[in-house]
């Protein structure tokens, strides 16, 4: 027999679609107006990024790396031993199911729901493969693009060749230090991927560089541990390792992965936004630039996690906090990641606090209560009338929609008052 609740549940929900657009996406800082951040920014996509009214994601046809992934990292000049336990972690953190959340891996399952033209999805496993330093600049201290694809080629012609010839199982990794100059890097890139040329390496292989930006641009990459001379104002937050340049990599490591895993060859996943040119290729990081919680954007980064000694961090790794930017969800049409309305480990968020509060209030009048078996619907016609209890279980009566605002997708923890 058909179960229904209590009018007062009715209430208790209509009260928080009521209030559903209060608690959802507010991409605006509280302390600045969207003049002065146009200012500062001027037009930049970061302004609607958590709105699919302006996003167009297309998938192209291309392939997508369905096959677990391995990650080959080359080292280029000197790197300290504790910067590389960083990095390491993070990549490793990306499979690893058993972090605490919000966790890297709860990130990574956004990237796992693109696929391509078989259905397959991007792969659950991400780890690392064999490793080159370079110790000595071998390629010298500034970098051209052609240079880094020479520079593979010098790794995968040696005797031992590190990575399968397959551009859908993995990728090279390179990572330049503090001193090393590549072309674009300061004021315009901080990392990028893009593939080797058959004419130049000889394979098509995919491939990510990030530089550190410690030294060169600081500023511009490692924010929001670091922020440019230019732009006051900004509230400055404790990188969660304690090195801003190598925390400010991971984010920028995690960025160009996740756009590589999805679009490899440049012809799988991408976007474009409205009125943009088309051929501008927006991919699923580039669509959540700055964002790294709840109502980010702009120039505010969104509710993030704060250790006990002050770091700022929105994801867990196998042992360490990282600060890791959302993605672009596909499903629902916008950026997403795994501490969406997180505010702390040991507080309840304000949607699931008001919930409670409204639903232990009226938790007397709520309960869930069958039809009576020993009564006819006659019987019950004249005891309730036309009640629409009648016919609530039938989809013609019923319009169930979602109103693009956030659920509650993470563990749910209720603190009882």
């Amino acid at each position: 027999m058909t179960t229904t609740k209590n009018f007062h549940l009715l209430l208790a929900v209509t009260v928080l679609l009521f209030l559903s657009p209060m608690i959802a996406w507010c991409p605006w800082p509280h302390n600045k107006t969207k003049a002065q951040l146009d200012s500062i920014f001027e037009d930049s996509k970061k302004f609607e990024t958590s709105s699919s009214e302006f996003v167009h994601m297309k998938y192209h046809m291309g392939p997508v790396l369905t096959a677990n992934i391995t990650v080959h990292t080359i080292w280029y000049d000197t790197w300290q031993r504790s910067q590389k336990k960083i990095i390491r972690e993070f990549i490793n953190s990306i499979s690893t199911i058993n972090s605490r959340h919000p966790s890297i891996s709860g990130w990574w399952s956004t990237v796992q729901l693109y696929m391509d033209k078989t259905g397959a999805n991007i792969s659950r496993t991400v780890h690392l493969g064999q490793e080159k330093n370079d110790r000595f600049y071998s390629h010298g201290k500034s970098l051209t693009r052609l240079a880094i694809q020479r520079m593979i080629k010098s790794v995968v012609t040696a005797k031992s060749k590190l990575l399968s010839m397959n551009a859908r199982s993995g990728l090279y990794l390179l990572l330049t230090s503090d001193d090393v100059v590549v072309q674009d890097f300061y004021g315009q890139v901080c990392g990028f991927h893009y593939f080797t040329l058959k004419s130049v390496v000889g394979y098509t292989l995919p491939f990510v560089w990030v530089g550190n930006s410690q030294k060169l641009c600081l500023g511009f990459c490692a924010y929001p541990f670091a922020v440019l001379d230019y732009i006051p104002g900004l509230k400055l937050l404790k990188s969660p390792n304690g090195d801003m340049g190598v925390d400010g990599m991971v984010s920028m490591i995690g960025h160009e992965i996740a756009e590589l895993a999805t679009n490899p060859l440049l012809n799988a996943w991408y976007g474009s936004g409205r009125g943009q040119d088309p051929s501008f290729k927006l991919e699923i990081a580039d669509l959540c630039e700055g964002i790294y919680g709840t109502s980010g954007g702009g120039s505010y980064t969104g509710q993030l996690l704060n250790g006990e000694d002050g770091a700022a961090f929105n994801m867990n790794g196998i042992r360490r906090w990282f600060l890791v930017q959302w993605v672009w969800n596909r499903v629902v049409n916008y950026c997403s990641g795994p501490n969406a309305l997180v505010q702390n480990s040991n507080t309840i968020t304000y949607p699931v606090l008001l919930a409670v509060t409204v639903l232990l209030f009226l938790s007397p009048m709520i309960a869930w209560r069958p039809w009576p078996h020993n009564k006819t619907k006659a019987q019950l016609d004249s005891t309730f009338g036309d009640s629409k209890k009648f016919e609530s279980s039938s989809s013609e009566f019923v319009h169930l929609k979602y109103r693009m605002g956030p659920v509650l997708t993470a563990n749910i923890t209720v603190h009882a008052i």
